[in-house]
């Protein structure tokens, strides 16, 4: 027992940061929080705007995860911009999982003659996602993590040819269906840069058209079909505000089973700022309005997980999810070194 216990303290010790903190988080909260910022665009307009949001989220404390949705990049994902975004997210406490989006990885640098950009070549746009990779110290564009009693999934726009602005590429879509297939009893969240199609109403031009909505979308749809433990999709792209009747509506729900959060851009004045709170039995979605500083109780929404997936990990609150993150990891590491 005594060398399990000093074993157990090493472990504690050389345990990442991020486990460590959800080690020891506060056993008097019930859910873990995730801060979503939609496309900043940086730098861009509206500079101390954006900055007044990092100070607002880093004096949220049940804050555990911040997720960029894409478009981190003002234009077409310059050195200069990426260097700029990079300082500026480096000013936010608290651990930040990104996403790429069309601005920051599809266009070449240089305008054309016309002032438009112009979309790349395949070998530009990969190394502008390398870029990004390389900038933000990432290991992939993409990723999965769990959380408590959640999977969530990152998914960046990464196709190297397509001419939508929102494809993943054939590589990421079956690495998305592997990775579904592998934890169907998860409920899942998937961060994506777009939304899926039809989940706004149409009121521009850009709503529901094809560069404007998840791709291949008749893929996705077809693996959100075989796999009902996804029912949440968060996005931005669109620059819903707030104000927008589609923000929070029915129409937001795709084909009776996921819920899409849409996200504000920061390149305005006003902006909003969606919070998840998950709980084992349920996700609920708060607004918080930068303008009123304030938070929106008429846009909280409340969306329970699947039953089949919800039912199989069921847990009394967010330390007994931890807790059992946690002993897994340390079964692992026991092994790794023969004890």
């Amino acid at each position: 027992m005594k060398k399990f216990l000093s074993v157990l303290l090493f472990l504690l010790w050389i345990l990442p940061p991020g486990l460590a903190a959800a080690a020891a988080s506060d056993p008097d909260r019930p859910y873990h929080g995730i801060a979503l910022i939609g496309d900043p665009h940086l730098p861009g307009k509206n500079l101390p705007e954006k900055e007044e949001v990092i100070r607002t989220i880093n004096g949220w404390e049940d804050i555990d995860r911040v997720v960029v949705l894409g478009d981190i990049c003002k234009e077409t994902g310059t050195a200069a911009e990426y260097t700029f975004a990079k300082e500026f997210f480096n000013r936010l406490h608290k651990p930040i999982r990104l996403i790429a989006g069309n601005h920051d990885y599809i266009y070449e640098d240089a305008m054309n003659i016309e002032g438009r950009k112009v979309k790349a070549f395949p070998t530009s746009r990969r190394m502008k996602l390398a870029r990004f990779v390389q900038n933000f110290e990432m290991k992939e564009v993409y990723g999965e993590e769990r959380l408590g009693s959640y999977l969530l999934i990152y998914l960046s726009t990464d196709d190297l040819e397509t001419g939508h602005l929102a494809k993943l590429s054939e590589d990421r879509v079956a690495w998305l269906s592997d990775t579904l297939s592998r934890n169907r009893n998860l409920p899942t969240i998937i961060f994506f840069h777009a939304p899926l199609a039809g989940t706004l109403k149409t009121y521009n031009e850009y709503t529901n058209t094809p560069s404007f909505v998840a791709q291949p979308a008749i893929r996705l749809h077809d693996l959100i079909r075989e796999n009902p433990q996804i029912f949440l999709w968060v996005s931005g792209h669109l620059h819903v505000p707030a104000t927008n009747e589609s923000y929070s509506s029915p129409v937001n729900i795709y084909e009776k089973q996921v819920t899409v959060i849409h996200n504000t851009d920061l390149e305005r004045k006003r902006s909003w700022t969606n919070v998840l709170h998950l709980y084992p039995e349920k996700v609920i979605v708060r607004t918080y309005d930068h303008g009123q500083k304030s938070w929106r109780p008429d846009l909280e929404r409340t969306i329970r997980p699947p039953q089949q997936a919800a039912g199989n990990y069921q847990v009394n609150n967010r330390q007994l999810a931890d807790m059992f993150d946690f002993v897994d990891k340390v079964k692992v590491r026991l092994l790794a070194i023969g004890l």
